[in-house]
């Protein structure tokens, strides 16, 4: 046994005794953390839905394999490989979807190829950008983002455009 199979139960022990020794109405605050949290559900479920079909119809569609193609000749200046254009066009938006492309790369080339490398460094350091301001901003009622998406995509593209450059000094 690990002391992390004892990590939750003690903590649980000591919300418990915590509580009881404040003495307050235990069960009367979890089923309110529980009415907080389904209520946060509900306000954020319309953009994850709206997202999630979005990505899906993109991909059905065939629009991320066109993206990818109409991109690849770009990437191929910062050493990133057409195979792993669909990954950065998808990661964004989804991570689900993202490390389906990530394993199919895999496979095709795998993993310790350069466009495998690549696609490691890509998924390992991004961050699903439209999925995370969309879940966040509508959980806070944020209407207007600012800079919020601009900054966010800018480090995307700074990530992508240092990960093909970066495995091809460090590997290759």
């Amino acid at each position: 046994m690990r002391v992390s199979d004892f990590a939750v139960p003690v903590i649980f022990v000591f919300v418990l005794i915590y509580g009881l020794c404040r003495k307050v109405d235990i069960f009367s605050e979890f089923t309110r953390g529980i009415k907080e949290g389904l209520q946060t559900v509900l306000d954020i479920f319309p953009a994850l839905f709206a997202l999630v079909l979005a990505v899906g119809m993109f991909r059905a569609s065939g629009g991320l394999e066109f993206i990818a193609f109409l991109f690849s000749p770009v990437m191929k200046l910062f050493g990133i490989p057409q195979e792993v254009a669909p990954l950065l066009i998808m990661r964004p938006f989804s991570g689900s979807g993202a490390v389906a492309i990530y394993e199919s790369v895999l496979a095709e080339t795998g993993a310790d190829s350069y466009a495998g490398r690549v696609a490691s460094v890509i998924l390992g350091s991004s961050e699903t950008t439209f999925y995370t301001i969309a879940v966040y901003f509508a959980a806070t009622k944020v209407k207007k983002t600012r800079h919020a998406l601009p900054s966010a995509m800018a480090g995307d593209m700074t990530l992508w455009i240092l990960s093909g450059i970066l495995v091809s000094l460090w590997f290759y």
